[in-house]
């Protein structure tokens, strides 16, 4: 499963949780604390509100690009998609907050186009979201929370993010996939890489952009033309003209590059490129490599 890091330090205090199928509900507290830092990294969407309090100053860096810097207030929401890691530096807090996690099914899958990239957020000002997210503090606090109405109202909650914020599409392209994000891509990539050499399932990818394996599917396929299988393969073609060029024995180069058998990382080299990987090698020794790039166009 992909990794789940979410530690803000010092911790919180008073932090109570409820759980169901498909989200998770925590508050918690913060005493007057000068230096609050933290990283949040889950395989989930975040939805935190500051219920109570706030800090001085908020610093927020995203690894999907985003960027906050000011003051955090009671009120105020912010939203962290799957797998987008966030970092941030308070100071001069005072506060209590809730979150609510929602599984990436239920917008991806169960919502529609609209929320499969969902942008980052912080410190917003949403007063149904803020709500919400009172409304279940007051009843975990009575001690009357339950799944049904919980599932019920992270539906409702999904709705809200995608008409809200979700980048909405015309009539012409509400059943065209979306391409993946720039910050999800590159997971997929620096894992296939860092795995060449090893069998790489869909799901292990599908984990890595935080999207179910249907999803992920199309949403691959939008974005490069290919299948996640062809595109695991180009990737692996892609490693082994490089290395080809550097001089690496076929025998050797054919395991690197996750092949069973150098007669089988052949025949896919020439699939691929049209020639021969020896004739590849040879073909380019003395010169800049002219040869074309792997055919994106196979399925």
């Amino acid at each position: 499963m992909p990794t789940s890091l979410r530690r803000i330090e010092p911790l919180a205090v008073d932090w109570s949780r409820f759980s169901w199928s498909n989200g998770t509900f925590d508050s918690a507290r913060r005493s007057l604390t000068r230096d609050v830092a933290g990283v949040i990294a889950v395989p989930h969407h975040l939805v935190l509100v500051t219920l109570s309090g706030g800090a001085r100053h908020q610093e927020v860096r995203a690894e999907c690009g985003h960027r906050y810097s000011g003051e955090d207030f009671s009120g105020a929401v912010s939203f962290v998609p799957a797998g987008c890691t966030r970092e941030l530096v308070m100071q001069d807090v005072q506060a209590r907050w809730a979150s609510i996690s929602l599984a990436p099914d239920l917008l991806d899958e169960g919502i529609g186009p609209r929320a499969l990239d969902l942008p980052t957020f912080t410190n917003v000002r949403d007063p149904f979201i803020a709500s919400l997210l009172g409304e279940f503090t007051r009843l975990a606090d009575a001690a009357q929370l339950d799944a049904s109405y919980s599932e019920a109202m992270a539906l409702a909650l999904g709705h809200h993010l995608a008409r809200r914020y979700g980048n909405l599409r015309t009539a012409g392209e509400a059943n065209a996939p979306r391409r993946l994000p720039a910050w999800r891509m590159r997971k997929v990539v620096d894992y296939i890489e860092a795995h060449l050499d090893q069998p790489i399932s869909v799901r292990e990818l599908a984990e890595q952009a935080r999207l179910s394996v249907r999803h992920f599917h199309r949403t691959l396929r939008a974005s490069t033309g290919m299948s996640p299988l062809d595109f695991i393969q180009a990737r692996r073609i892609e490693r082994a003209r490089r290395r080809l060029l550097e001089g690496a024995p076929i025998a050797q180069l054919s395991r690197e590059v996750g092949f069973a058998s150098p007669s089988h990382f052949a025949r896919t080299f020439r699939r691929w490129t049209g020639r021969s990987p020896a004739a590849f090698r040879d073909g380019s020794r003395g010169k800049k490599d002219h040869s074309p790039p792997p055919d994106r166009s196979r399925r």
